[in-house]
């Protein structure tokens, strides 16, 4: 499927599929919006312009800091936001648990806490998800990164997936929802149905991976992505990212936004040699 109109073609047809079904879902679904008193501008969802990255600093404001590893600590959290103000990171990912640590260094900067929910096998229930996004956001969080239902997606299972997904967005409005595909794990055919049920659902963005999976974000994935999704859903490359040529590579597909752990490094010309 290498053809860009075979592609385009292949896209549209999963779209038909979904869009029929849509109004069905939504009409079963029984979550109400979150009420939270957020104060938040739209994300940016389109692609970004490479003419504008002129040096490896210049990938900060696309840059997701992340720490997600089980073992961190609170001081691990406080060291990885203030790192993020001081480079001026668009946010800091973190565990629900730390999101509130996170927020607190935050306070007063740019740079906004995400918190990731369903993480990192996305096979907890729906109500579950939403419960523990609605925690996340009164602790501080300002967005969410939630792991889709991997298994009800391979199962085509599609209104589980689009309810699951659904359960999480409502429950976090206005708050925006990124949904993690775990593409490692999926088929493209699988990869279109996750990008527009996530879009239709009323997802912010969609994700590549968790990080934890059994591979990261490539370039063909975010270009599928990205051309699935237009230009007013976001795309976030995650995984695997470890240098400012990394990070290049994935804008020039179409992501956006760029999780990465190894953050420092890329701003600073650096190659990051961590595992994780």
């Amino acid at each position: 499927m290498s053809d860009s109109k075979d592609l385009s073609k292949f896209v549209e047809e999963l779209a038909d599929q979904v869009r029929r079904h849509v109004s069905s879902w939504t009409a079963t679904r029984e979550d109400s919006p979150g009420e939270f008193p957020v104060d938040l501008a739209p994300p940016a969802t389109a692609r970004v312009d490479p003419a504008s990255i002129r040096s490896a600093a210049d990938l900060a404001p696309y840059i997701d800091h992340t720490l997600l590893k089980p073992e961190a600590r609170a001081e691990d959290v406080a060291k990885v936001a203030r790192e993020a103000r001081e480079h001026g990171f668009a946010t800091v990912c973190v565990n629900s648990a730390q999101v509130a640590t996170a927020a607190k260094v935050l306070a007063g900067s740019k740079t906004v806490p995400i918190a990731v929910v369903g993480f990192p096998l996305g096979a907890s229930l729906s109500s579950a998800k939403a419960f523990e996004a609605r925690e996340a956001i009164r602790a501080g969080a300002r967005e969410i990164d939630m792991v889709l239902n991997v298994g009800a997606l391979k199962a085509r299972e599609h209104a589980l997936v689009f309810q699951d997904i659904r359960a999480v967005v409502d429950a976090c409005r206005p708050v925006p929802v990124k949904v993690i595909l775990e593409t490692s794990l999926l088929t493209d055919e699988e990869k279109v149905f996750g990008c527009l049920l996530s879009k239709s659902a009323g997802a912010a963005f969609v994700k590549t991976s968790t990080g934890f999976g059994s591979g990261g974000a490539t370039v063909e994935d975010v270009a599928l992505m990205r051309l699935t999704v237009g230009e007013g859903v976001g795309v976030k490359a995650s995984g695997g990212i470890r240098s400012s040529e990394d990070a290049l590579k994935m804008l020039r597909a179409g992501a956006n936004r760029l999780g990465a752990s190894a953050s420092v490094a890329i701003v600073n010309g650096q190659v990051s040699t961590a595992k994780y």
